[in-house]
């Protein structure tokens, strides 16, 4: 899913239109055979895989759709065996900062059809590292408040206590930043804690972020929206403050 923001792809998530559910299914279908060929098929220790698993449930991705993309992951069906992750670097509209993740099983077709998006929203590719180091990976974990019977103040103290790095509010949803490798153990921290977990994963985070006038933002959105919809691409990620 796109977006600078991760509460509200949250909320993008929670008005998928049919059409679209078909192509979410397909695309996280494709991040657990990755996360099974990278780390093995079982979740407790593959991290990456567990929490493509959490968000497939999230998403309602069924149960068939699961086990055939593990298979596929582990070799038993080897329809996308071809399949590779792959990350450009990008500047938008006002020299905003972007980060395009996805998976492929063509990367030159792939590159192409990114460049020729970037083009049409101006927007231009950049070089290896050009972009990244405007940014941290992080853990990302989000709670929404309404759905906690607990104040703002004590969520805040919750999620400092069992390994956040940082917090920030967006309207009702609280997002915690931790340490990639330490997500599993913080996620599950905070449902023992009687916390329900809104969404988890591991994302690039902009160290600081660009504010634009409301018209500018919006021509950077219509990419976002247009990478979104390339089959190819999983996340898209951008300094632009919402």
């Amino acid at each position: 899913m796109s977006g600078h923001s991760h509460a509200k792809k949250i909320k993008h998530q929670k008005n998928i239109t049919d059409q679209k559910r078909g192509q979410i299914f397909s695309k996280m279908s494709r991040v657990i055979s990755v996360a099974v060929k990278e780390g093995g098929p079982n979740p407790e220790s593959n991290p990456k895989l567990s929490v493509a698993l959490e968000t497939a449930k999230k998403l309602n991705l069924p149960k068939e759709n699961i086990e055939r993309a593990i298979k596929r992951g582990s070799g038993e069906d080897t329809v996308d065996e071809k399949l590779e992750e792959i990350s450009f670097e990008a500047f938008g509209p006002e020299g905003i900062a972007i980060i395009i993740d996805g998976i492929t099983d063509n990367k030159n077709r792939t590159l192409g059809e990114i460049k020729q998006i970037l083009n049409q929203y101006n927007g231009k590719l950049v070089g290896e590292g050009a972009v990244k180091w405007l940014f941290e990976k992080k853990g990302v974990i989000i709670l929404n408040s309404k759905d906690q019977n607990k104040s703002k103040e004590d969520l805040e103290t919750i999620a400092i206590e069992e390994g956040a790095d940082d917090l920030n509010w967006e309207e009702e949803y609280l997002e915690i930043h931790t340490k990639p490798e330490d997500i599993e153990k913080t996620r599950k921290s905070l449902e023992t804690k009687g916390l329900k977990i809104e969404s988890s994963s591991i994302d690039w985070v902009a160290k600081e972020d660009v504010s634009l006038e409301p018209n500018k933002q919006e021509s950077c959105q219509k990419l976002f929206d247009a990478l979104d919809e390339n089959d190819s691409v999983q996340n898209v990620y951008s300094n632009l403050k919402s």
